[in-house]
């Protein structure tokens, strides 16, 4: 199955899908641990695990990186609902549908179309 197999706007959708959800990680990954301000801890050393973590305060999430993350979260599950729901998975027979959608995730990860 090739990119030109699916309808371009399932395509744009999916390939946006992948933009924003890796805005999203990249954002989490710098935001502090705690949405609200709280006080770090040390941990103990779990059994079997010379591992101790110690965290450090969290300032929470200022009012920008909330609008931000909420924003990102509500446009990921918008066009995750796009996807899934889209009408062309009703026209593939029952048994190839997982196969066309993760060929449409592995065709739209370059974010173009061949």
């Amino acid at each position: 199955m090739t990119a030109d197999a699916f309808p371009q706007d399932l395509y744009d959708a999916q390939t946006e899908l992948h933009r924003i959800r890796a805005a999203y990680e990249a954002l989490c990954r710098g935001l502090p641990w705690s949405v609200d301000p709280a006080s770090g801890w040390s941990g103990e050393k779990a059994l079997h695990s010379e591992y101790r973590r110690d965290v450090p305060d969290s300032p929470g999430y200022t009012p920008e990186q909330t609008a931000q993350e909420s924003r990102l979260r509500a446009r990921l599950l918008e066009l995750s609902i796009v996807v899934s729901e889209h009408p062309y998975w009703a026209t593939l027979e029952r048994g190839a549908v997982v196969d066309a959608r993760m060929e449409l995730k592995r065709v739209t990860r370059g974010g173009h179309r061949a």
